[in-house]
């Protein structure tokens, strides 16, 4: 494609004379310029791929992935043992949820409080994983369990009791007065998420209908399916079959979440992208001056019988090493940096005693990466596209060379 006498002079181009030094000290700036831009392309796409991901298995993990709630009906136990005969593949268990207020001392904290069935608990992959301390042997009635945010921000752990106000109130000689109950701590879990190791507690539920003064008909169903992803079609298949009862799947609830995930990411890959394709006006600059320095050369070459489309090619060549070489550095920078940036924002943290990533801002513990392969195809191809454009039209302008006239006070 490029023969000897085009690659020499590209070599040439590349290693300015001393007296060139402002042209190398634009050849390092395009470079770095792309580089840079490439690797924080990477580096972002990384960390929001990995944002996205984390929240959606730490929101699967601790949510269904169906939900049924009465409407116009009250959930039947024939409706239940049905639908449990026919899904013998899914997991469904009953649960009721409600509103209280932990009393600790002078402390008062709003909570959600979760029921669900004890039999059931050890059917789900949750409670399996995200259990730090405690049994669910324990988790009877007059037993709680409790998120690991919720249980330091009271200052309590397994085995202490805690007093729980109800959102329902019950009455008494004296009017309605909340109903207040006390109960032990049997596990405390982690689920990854703050927010909901912070906010979230689990009853039994027998003991949350009695506590919000419930009936068993006023219970809803959680499903867990295999695939999270085939959500839609169970959920469209189950209110099929009662329509007076609300059905809703995880990618409902959690729609304009992740709507603003993507869009955000979206936009971070358009705004990103204007680093490259400023550091590409650098080689278009470059590029320009070389040529304009180099005419007589370029003129001599052409009174040689080098010919037009040769000598293009090697000015062509000159820039595009530049945005290709530090494409191939971008992307090993962005790549390495993506697959350590956990430690990295740990040394960080501790260097310059920084809050990087507070948890109760970003929900997770810690920064996620993921890297994608397609990413990383989309952003090298789109910075070589660059890097060709802004090399081609400089490169075109040695056609208008003449050489008697730029040889003619020579």
């Amino acid at each position: 494609m490029f023969n000897t006498v085009e690659k020499l002079i590209t070599t040439r181009n590349l290693r300015p004379k001393k007296k060139e030094g402002f042209l190398k000290v634009i050849s390092i700036f395009s470079f770095l310029g792309i580089m840079l831009g490439v690797a924080t392309l990477i580096i972002v796409m990384s960390v929001m791929n990995g944002f996205r991901t984390e929240l959606t298995n730490k929101i699967l993990g601790f949510n269904s992935h169906i939900t049924i709630k009465p409407y116009s009906d009250s959930i039947s136990d024939k409706f239940y043992s049905n639908l449990k005969e026919e899904y013998k593949d899914i997991k469904i268990i009953k649960t009721y949820n409600g509103e209280a207020v932990i009393m600790m001392q002078d402390t008062a904290k709003g909570v959600l409080i979760r029921g669900i069935d004890s039999k059931n608990i050890n059917q789900l992959d949750f409670f399996q994983k995200n259990i730090i301390d405690g049994d669910l042997n324990n988790f009877t009635d007059g037993t709680i369990i409790l998120g690991k945010q919720l249980a330091i921000e009271l200052g309590v752990v397994v085995g202490d009791r805690i007093n729980i106000m109800s959102s329902s109130s019950m009455t008494t000689l004296f009017g309605a007065v909340p109903k207040q109950s006390n109960y032990k701590i049997a596990a405390v879990f982690s689920s990854g998420l703050y927010e909901f190791d912070k906010n979230i507690a689990f009853f039994n539920l027998a003991e949350s209908l009695s506590f919000f003064e419930k009936t068993i008909e006023e219970i809803n169903l959680e499903i867990f399916i295999k695939n999270p992803l085939n959500a839609n079609k169970y959920k469209d298949e189950i209110q099929a079959k009662n329509s007076n009862l609300y059905v809703n799947s995880w990618s409902d609830i959690n729609k304009s979440f992740f709507s603003a995930l993507k869009v955000e990411r979206n936009v971070m890959f358009l705004i990103l992208t204007l680093i490259i394709i400023v550091a590409a006006f650098n080689i278009i600059s470059g590029l320009t001056i070389l040529i304009k320095n180099k005419t007589k050369e370029i003129a001599i070459l052409k009174s040689l019988g080098l010919s037009k489309k040769s000598i293009i090619k090697s000015y062509f060549l000159t820039g595009f090493l530049i945005g290709f070489l530090a494409t191939i550095f971008g992307v090993i920078f962005g790549v390495v940096f993506s697959i350590y940036i956990e430690e990295i924002r740990q040394f960080l943290s501790l260097v310059f005693n920084l809050q990087i990533f507070p948890e109760d801002v970003y929900f997770l513990n810690e920064m996620p990466s993921e890297i994608s392969i397609s990413s990383i195809l989309t952003i090298s191809a789109f910075s070589i596209f660059i890097t060709v454009l802004a090399s081609l039209f400089p490169s075109l302008a040695v056609v208008k060379i003449e050489p008697i006239k730029a040889l003619k006070y020579e």
